[in-house]
């Protein structure tokens, strides 16, 4: 696996599976910025929104058949990537979560220089005997990473204490702070979230994929605390997924499911608060994406919670995982409290503008590129403020 003789660019090799949601996101960034900086980038992954979006950004995508769990058909999969890997002969793998880790390490198995990035560990989304063989899979193909990459300090702890040795770099998620700005609620584009309750009504948003990860049971079971606290008060759930059923079958008449959206900022722009009540995370992007429009956040205490907050805002926005007490608590304390809201809101934007800025994202992945790749200049990231135009 070399580059062609005839183009003196260095080929990146994303591998990602799954194809939407945070994982996407962070390889449509990187595919972005990379592009920019004038390397050649192939996206390989199942199609789908990831897909689309690559090419869009004139990126090469390669179709890449592939389950998002691990199952039966996982030796086919490695079979296919290897092939895949053999006509795109990157210099450079980079493997998104936990099933594109699982079979690219085992197709290139450390003949190029490869990152894995776990975007959250696998073994903490399953249990029991699936939990325990993720585990010794993760501590076994560690020496196939030259680089673990951990999106929060807290991720990267996690590892080291499962056992999981490795060359570890904590590279903190970023968003673009000039696509995610505050909004006036009401403006065009704004959803129309009065509902029965009135225009005054407060609203709750909770942005993310609806399955067990992000905890939006737990929110609805808070839910009704909330509303004997703060009558009228309105929630919206935006996005899709495998609990979708399950979830609307648990909600009351204040709770809106907004499905699927192009464009999350006008959800932003009308709450009162954002909240993301996750059982496991390695830094998520909601959080930094509402603090950047300038909303208040209220987060559960996993992985990269706390190193997304700005300091001194854990106090008010951090609950535990999984206690709907604690956290329809938190909610409606925060509901009560309009000049607070206010407040946190102000600092989390100046906080996200000058910590989770992608491009710094951008540039500490690229400078863990060049060290694995010999130091030879890789990316120039002198036009910083067209990269993402």
């Amino acid at each position: 696996m070399h580059r062609s003789a005839t183009d003196p660019r260095r080929r990146v090799l994303h591998l990602a599976q799954p194809v939407e949601g945070g994982v996407a996101r962070v390889v449509l960034d990187l595919t972005k910025a990379q592009l920019t900086a004038g390397l050649r980038v192939t996206v390989a992954c199942p199609g789908g929104e990831l897909a689309e979006a690559a090419r869009e950004l004139g990126a090469e995508v390669r179709g890449w058949r592939a389950e998002r769990s691990p199952g039966a058909g996982l030796r086919d999969e490695v079979r296919r990537l290897s092939r895949l890997l053999d006509e795109v002969r990157p210099e450079l793998v980079h493997a998104h979560s936990a099933k594109a880790g699982l079979a690219g390490r085992l197709a290139v198995r450390g003949r190029v220089p490869t990152l894995f990035q776990p975007h959250a560990w696998s073994f903490e989304a399953v249990g029991g005997v699936t939990a325990a063989l993720a585990l010794r899979w993760e501590r076994w193909g560690a020496r196939w990473a030259h680089r673990v990459v951990c999106v929060s300090e807290a991720e990267r702890t996690t590892g080291v204490r499962a056992g999981i040795r490795a060359q570890y770099a904590v590279v903190p998620n970023g968003i673009d702070t000039e696509h995610f700005t505050p909004g006036a609620p009401g403006a065009p584009g704004t959803p129309d979230t009065r509902g029965p309750s009135g225009p005054g009504a407060p609203l709750v948003v909770c942005v993310g994929r609806l399955c067990p990860q992000k905890g939006q049971d737990v929110l609805l079971r808070a839910w009704p605390e909330v509303l004997r606290r703060v009558p009228g008060a309105r929630l919206a759930l935006v996005g899709e997924g495998p609990d979708g059923e399950a979830l609307r079958r648990l909600a009351p008449a204040s709770v809106e499911f907004a499905g699927a959206v192009a464009d999350v900022r006008p959800w932003y722009h009308a709450a009162d608060l954002v909240v993301l009540p996750s059982r496991w995370e390695g830094m998520a992007l909601a959080p930094l994406e509402a603090m950047a429009c300038g909303r208040p956040v209220l987060v559960t205490d996993v992985d990269g919670a706390r190193e997304s907050l700005p300091p001194g805002h854990a106090a008010h926005c951090l609950v535990p995982p999984g206690r709907p007490g604690a956290l329809a608590g938190a909610v409606a304390g925060l509901l009560l409290d309009p000049e607070l809201r206010a407040s946190l809101g102000d600092r989390g934007r100046r906080h996200v503008q000058s910590t989770h800025d992608v491009r710094r994202t951008a540039e500490a992945v690229a400078e863990l590129y060049r060290e694995l790749l010999g130091g030879r200049p890789l990316m120039s990231f002198e036009c910083r403020e067209s990269i993402f135009s």
